[in-house]
């Protein structure tokens, strides 16, 4: 069998070109980058809090600002648990700041995070320490 008794089929050389495999593999990452957004967009934000020494501070104050144009404002408020852990449900925004405070154990900078997209399910890896013992 040589070259002269082997056609591929039609088709073969419509579908398999640049101009179809281009768009095609276009599509397909568009397509899973939505999924992926639409499946982590339900505002979560976790962390955890942490004192000068590495350990766990319960009952930190923590605090999140979102961006609205030209600042941040205050947008909620919540306490960490027994394991240093926060969360923060429905965040709107995809360009916020987090902050953690206890008095007598001090307080953290504020952090800005950046998110993909607006309401992206993120856990901040790592932990707010506080010190100063404001």
């Amino acid at each position: 069998m040589d070259d002269e008794d082997y056609q591929s089929p039609p088709w073969r050389k419509w579908l398999v070109n640049r101009f179809v495999m281009t768009p095609l593999i276009i599509l397909l990452i568009a397509g899973a980058w939505d999924l992926y957004a639409n499946t982590h967009n339900s505002g979560l934000v976790e962390g955890t809090v942490v004192d000068a020494a590495g350990n766990p501070v319960a009952g930190a104050d923590v605090t999140l600002w979102t961006f609205n144009f030209t600042t941040f404002s205050e947008k909620g408020r919540t306490t960490s648990g027994p394991d240093g852990r926060f969360t923060f449900t429905d965040n709107p925004s995809h360009h916020i700041q987090v902050s953690a405070t206890k008095p007598g154990v001090g307080s953290s900078q504020r952090r800005p995070i950046r998110l993909f997209f607006q309401s992206q399910d993120t856990r901040i890896q790592e932990p707010f320490v506080l010190s100063g013992g404001a």
